[in-house]
């Protein structure tokens, strides 16, 4: 009977430091977030909501997608037909109550057709520019492989410069001015590559494979389910223009330190020196980490870059920008296996 009190004895200070610890792990995160990111993570959360009815998994294309916009960068998603990306995309600029055009790209379609062209006007006997589709905020580009490259070349100045000129003459894009592209990387005939400086204007790669078996599951009892309903009514709007813009510039002010600048300058010059690559990735590449790891970590709760916001982003972003020597290309090395060999190698700062 007298060891019962000192068993009760030696467990009283056990139980108190757990009910210390609790606060203690609460108070960094609520101290660390200088920046109100409230507002911003329920915009991300109700997207991710609106989405979530009809598309099943895929979370890290939506992730990829929302960054994509916070970044203000555009995104090339690839991957096999079927798996939801034209819909993906279009679901998610219907969250956005802003403009939207469809592209779809064909082997004749010119430059004129995504631009606009100048219309002579017999009231006036003068010519009056008419504005193309690329007018708008959210542009869709399907299939972006299957126009040749004068027409692929017509995008540059847009997607770079958020800007077209014709006739002598310059037109601006209306903020906030994305690009959604879609390829199919299996089917060849009658497809041109994208020019490398195409290439380097996409903020992400992202790379969209099969639904594993439960969300295949997933899709066919939701499709069941929807009956003939139109998808597109089941997607409310959840971001205006002018949110879109305070976001981005929220955006901006996430901190990071100098050593991580410094992290991220090491693994883009590494892809310039790597003994397997042909082609290295551009400066643009080093500001693109930077800008998609503060949006990264803004929608994880935090106003500070980690390492790993830089680790995680740095493969959607140098994957596309990078090319092999043709040595290791034929040895079945991938421009994946080499980003994730750099990041590997260099020491991540402490």
């Amino acid at each position: 009977m007298e060891e019962q009190p000192e068993g009760q004895e030696q467990q009283q200070p056990e139980q108190e430091p757990q009910e210390q610890s609790q606060p203690q792990e609460n108070n960094p995160l609520e101290f660390s977030n200088r920046i109100d990111l409230s507002k911003l993570r329920q915009a991300v959360d109700q997207i991710k909501t609106e989405l979530g009815k009809v598309i099943i998994g895929q979370q890290e294309m939506i992730e990829l997608l929302m960054i994509s916009i916070l970044a203000d960068g555009h995104s090339l998603i690839e991957g096999v037909p079927g798996v939801a990306k034209t819909v993906t995309a279009k679901l998610l600029a219907k969250t956005m109550n802003v403009d939207f055009s469809r592209i779809q790209f064909t082997p004749d379609l010119m430059p004129s057709d995504i631009l606009g062209t100048s219309i002579f006007n017999v009231k006036t006997s003068e010519f009056e520019f008419k504005k193309g589709p690329i007018f708008s905020n959210i542009v869709l580009i399907d299939e972006i492989n299957r126009a040749p490259a004068k027409t692929q070349a017509a995008l540059f100045e847009a997607m770079a410069e958020r800007q077209i000129t014709i006739d002598g003459t310059e037109y601006e894009m209306q903020p906030p001015f994305l690009v959604f592209a879609t390829q199919n990387p299996i089917e060849q005939e009658g497809t041109y590559r994208l020019p490398e400086a195409q290439l380097d204007r996409f903020l992400f790669k992202i790379n969209v494979g099969y639904p594993n078996l439960e969300d295949e599951v997933k899709i066919l009892e939701s499709k069941h389910q929807q009956k003939n309903k139109d998808v597109e009514t089941l997607v409310t709007s959840v971001l205006s223009a002018a949110q879109i813009a305070e976001y981005q510039n929220t955006i901006k002010e996430v901190i990071i330190e100098d050593h991580l600048i410094q992290y991220i300058a090491a693994i883009v010059n590494n892809t310039r020196t790597n003994a397997n690559l042909y082609l290295g990735a551009s400066p643009r590449a080093s500001i693109a980490i930077m800008d998609a790891s503060k949006a990264l970590a803004a929608i994880s709760g935090r106003d500070f870059v980690t390492p790993d916001d830089i680790k995680k982003m740095a493969g959607p972003i140098i994957g596309h920008r990078i090319l092999l020597t043709p040595e290791r290309e034929m040895e079945g090395l991938t421009a994946e296996k080499v980003v994730q060999q750099i990041v590997e190698s260099i020491e991540v700062p402490r």
